[in-house]
């Protein structure tokens, strides 16, 4: 599947936030664990998150996945060994987030997945593991999956390196409760993507999880989980998406005009809502009421150029250099080594797609420079990662003549996203 994509005008979009998919994947998996049966309302219906639904059931969690709610029968924190390999594919959150949570199973659990997903590095979380109780094995690369789980969870006192990836960190959080002891999960280094292992905290705690966040010594953070407070069966809304919503706000600061966003909290622990505090320095306007959150940009007054530290909101970093592409200054945003470690290496992505269309791009180690020069039509190949597709989907509405191979790999987060957008399209190209 491609899509091609034609020049638009200044857009006028409204619409409603898909749900968030990073509450998604923590309200199924907490929920599985919780004692009785939850109800998660307005559930994001999406690739990754029917990944880890399936997954939960091969783990013996019994679940209904309606229209507008999932229904989930919780185990108690114990679940059933599967008598086969529990296949993740190309969902990473359901990797990270199911190793831990499979240490609760009666018995081993393999847990695999595609072969992007077997490139993707998992030790750190391994040898947190394996060093309180866990007898986990790679059954092919050192570091990575596919993995046999076997053993137990003492919880006690944990060290783990936070700067790869903050899913190492919410997969021991959801576990802990159901630890043999209370958990002290310590962080080395500079933890990346901070916001999401509170938003794990936030889910655990709406499920009467106890958890407490600390500074240790030499500036250490140290997060302690109780097991005296296990999982309760809750009703559980699931808030709208800052990452999918990100999109529309990008294409009216790129094209002008404006996009209102409904379904967004504007106090949510999600990272990504910083795109807003990141466009508006770039040049847009941010108005908050109850229609929803409207950004707009007015075409006659340029985009300048910043520098940001994105490391807390890795998962906007590709459209905020959609937009810095037509600038009037370079950006520089730093904080993004851990990109390279995603569906794809979004760094190259972002470097490849931008000078395939004309762009002048710099990368170092951890940043990358947006120098802008005027763009051309031409071919963007995803390699499978859904948010590089979408990215360049919005900037092709500025350039024109745009095609997007693979774009079916939306379906991952944002199955919606084509017919958004062709009609956000065909409205602004009517006006």
């Amino acid at each position: 599947m491609q899509m091609n994509i034609g020049r638009c005008g200044k857009v006028s979009i409204s619409c409603v936030a898909p749900a968030s998919k990073s509450y998604t994947h923590r309200a199924l998996i907490i929920a599985a664990l919780a004692d009785g049966e939850s109800e998660i309302i307005g559930q994001l219906d999406a690739d990754d998150t029917r990944m880890t639904a399936r997954a939960l059931m091969n783990l013996g969690v019994r679940l209904e996945w309606c229209r507008e709610c999932i229904r989930v029968r919780g185990m108690g924190g114990h679940l059933t060994a599967p008598a086969d390999d529990i296949d993740i594919q190309d969902s990473g959150t359901s990797m990270r987030l199911l190793t831990a949570l499979s240490l609760l199973a009666d018995g081993p659990v393999t847990l695999t997945g595609s072969k992007r997903m077997q490139e993707r590095p998992l030790g750190p979380l391994i040898d947190a593991l394996n060093a309180v109780g866990g007898n986990i094995r790679y059954l092919k690369k050192p570091g990575c999956p596919p993995v046999s789980i076997d053993g137990t969870f003492s919880g006690g006192d944990i060290t783990i390196d936070g700067s790869i990836s903050s899913q190492f960190i919410s997969s021991l959080l959801i576990a802990a409760p159901y630890a043999a002891e209370n958990t002290r999960i310590h962080l080395l280094g500079e933890p990346v993507s901070l916001p999401y292992i509170m938003m794990t905290i936030d889910s655990m705690q709406a499920f009467g999880a106890e958890v407490f966040v600390d500074d240790g010594l030499d500036g250490e953070t140290i997060f302690s989980v109780s097991t005296n407070h296990h999982y309760q069966e809750r009703r559980y809304t699931i808030e709208g998406d800052f990452s999918s919503a990100s999109y529309w706000f990008a294409l009216a600061a790129i094209c002008g005009g404006f996009a209102t966003v409904s379904g967004l909290n504007s106090h949510s622990a999600q990272g990504d809502r910083r795109l807003l505090d990141i466009l508006r320095n770039i040049g847009c306007s941010i108005t908050d009421n109850e229609d929803g959150i409207t950004l707009t940009r007015d075409r006659n007054i340029p985009l300048r150029g910043i520098e940001v530290n994105m490391a807390d909101c890795p998962d906007v970093v590709q459209t905020v250099c959609m937009v810095a592409a037509v600038a009037d200054s370079p950006t520089r945003i730093t904080g993004v080594h851990h990109l390279r470690m995603k569906e794809s290496d979004r760094i190259a992505a972002i470097a490849n797609g931008l000078t395939a269309l004309g762009g002048n791009v710099s990368v170092e180690e951890d940043a990358i420079t947006i120098h802008p020069t005027p763009l051309h039509g031409g071919v963007i190949h995803p390699e499978n990662d859904h948010r590089t597709a979408m990215s360049f989907a919005v900037l092709g509405c500025y350039v024109g003549d745009v095609t997007i191979l693979d774009a079916g790999c939306v379906t991952k987060s944002y199955p919606e996203f084509w017919e958004e957008l062709r009609r956000i399209w065909q409205d602004a190209v009517s006006c």
